[in-house]
């Protein structure tokens, strides 16, 4: 069991560092296999919640040039499809197309698997017979094992193994095929992006940039439903959330419509922030809340905490300062008919926090404890700044605190380096606040960022001493 557990922890850290460096996943699963010897199940789950990614082909020991474009395309920075153009010789048999489907059967293992290329071509001297072509990586010598040479004989087939000439087109390349032969040799040639409806988003790194609009075009051919690829110019901006980017392929509409937990949002790329990786957290936030809750969203983006809570029954407050967001936000509320359940705000988080806030809170808390049935639920997703905003906490009421079952809870994300996260943000959160939050709160990792970058959501509800100032005498 301890064995199993460390093994989960190494694979865990590498696979996020892993993801954020290009690198591949099975340099993942081999540095697993040194520990563990054998939990191939531990690293097919954490394989399926990664994002869009161009993998990383296996390399072909036997042969590692036989599937690769033609050598002339090294360098070429405007994708010309007619350059990648090639023809292998791979082994093929000679069979009665009576019988193609049986020998198909027979020899499964051996039988070309490759996707994009047939298995069954016609034999263009012999319209009664087809040549059933043979994976090259099985049978490297152009010769098949006895067992195979026996099977043949009972279907009356010549096991002899004869050389076809197989034409290789660009449609026939993956993806990472195409880049690994255009790039400089060496260089990382794989990219991960984030899919958001249409649009493929990219982080380029600087030596890929001479390539970004062939990268761009072939990232929109190999994957059906991409008509735009953006690369991101700069960082994001800490008031907006949103960032410069540059179209590298396909149309220039940035305006497109996701579905996220089966709700759909429409925005535009270009001025709102979206993260398909966050889908998890906000499903566990939502997760959280109960009919008849209420919810305070203090930077709400287009809505993906707001509307799923409407659709729960809960009343629901939401904020963004971001103009284009509370537009957003509002038509989404209207897409998805609970535009009567969400009252919407363009304020600063601190304005929204210390006006419609606390108002409701005030309206709400003082009420005696029988009729206290709904939780009161504070997010704040700004993780570069929101822990700067828990001072807004401060005295926000006066009066006599209510019962401890009633105070909001406070969902805070935050980002981190430390090489202990949870204790950073606790910390940090303590500072702010001017009093401890030991035994009264709880830390979920949400995502890696980057190497040694965490994100977190810090949860804890809001100590009586520090959200009352109690009245002087």
């Amino acid at each position: 069991l301890w064995r199993l557990g460390y093994c989960a922890r190494l694979l865990k850290t590498n696979h996020f560092r892993t993801a954020a460096s290009n690198t591949s996943f099975p340099a993942v699963w081999m540095l697993l296999a040194q520990h563990s010897g054998r939990i191939p199940g531990l690293f097919v789950v954490v394989k399926k919640n990664t994002l869009f990614t161009m993998p990383e082909t296996v390399e072909d020991k036997t042969n590692p040039e036989l599937y690769l474009p033609h050598p002339g395309v090294r360098g070429m920075t405007l994708l010309n499809r007619e350059a990648f153009k090639r023809t292998l010789v791979v082994p093929a048999l000679k069979v009665k197309k009576e019988i193609v489907h049986s020998v198909l059967k027979s020899l499964k293992q051996s039988v070309l698997q490759r996707p994009g290329l047939k298995r069954v071509v016609e034999d263009p001297e012999d319209k009664d017979s087809r040549f059933v072509i043979l994976d090259p990586h099985k049978v490297p010598e152009f010769s098949l094992g006895e067992s195979e040479q026996q099977v043949l004989r009972q279907l009356n087939v010549l096991p002899e193994v004869c050389k076809y000439h197989l034409e290789l087109s660009y449609e026939n390349f993956k993806s990472e095929e195409i880049l690994r032969a255009v790039l400089p040799e060496g260089q990382e040639v794989t990219s991960g992006f984030s899919r958001v409806g249409h649009i493929a988003h990219l982080n380029l790194r600087d030596h890929q940039l001479p390539y970004r609009h062939l990268i761009g075009q072939v990232l929109m051919d190999k994957n059906p439903g991409i008509t735009c690829v953006v690369n991101k110019t700069n960082i994001i901006d800490s008031t907006y959330r949103n960032f410069e980017m540059e179209v590298l392929a396909g149309e220039n509409n940035l305006v497109t419509k996701v579905k996220e937990n089966n709700i759909s949002y429409e925005l535009d790329f270009s001025k709102v922030y979206w993260n398909p990786r966050l889908s998890t957290e906000h499903g566990r936030i939502v997760g959280l809340l109960r009919a008849g809750d209420v919810l305070f969203d203090v930077f709400a983006g287009i809505g993906p905490f707001a509307i799923p809570a409407a659709k729960r029954k809960c009343r629901v407050f939401a904020n963004d300062l971001n103009p284009e967001s509370y537009a957003w936000l509002l038509h989404n509320c209207r897409l998805n008919k609970v535009h009567t359940k969400v009252k919407a705000f363009n304020m600063d988080g601190r304005d929204f926090l210390r006006g419609p806030v606390r108002e409701e809170l005030s309206k709400e808390l003082p009420l005696p404890e029988e009729e206290h049935k709904a939780a009161f639920h504070i997010v704040m997703n700004l993780p570069a700044l929101a822990v700067e905003f828990l001072d807004v906490f401060r005295h926000l009421l006066v009066g006599e605190p209510c019962s401890p079952a009633g105070l909001p809870t406070v969902h805070c994300y935050g980002f981190s380096k430390h090489s202990d996260p949870a204790r950073d943000i606790q910390e940090r959160a303590e500072a702010v606040l001017g009093t401890s939050l030991a035994g009264r709160c709880s830390t979920f990792p949400v995502r890696n960022v980057a190497p040694n970058k965490e994100m977190l959501c810090l949860s804890f509800q809001i100590p009586a001493d520090v959200l009352y100032k109690r009245p002087c005498p």
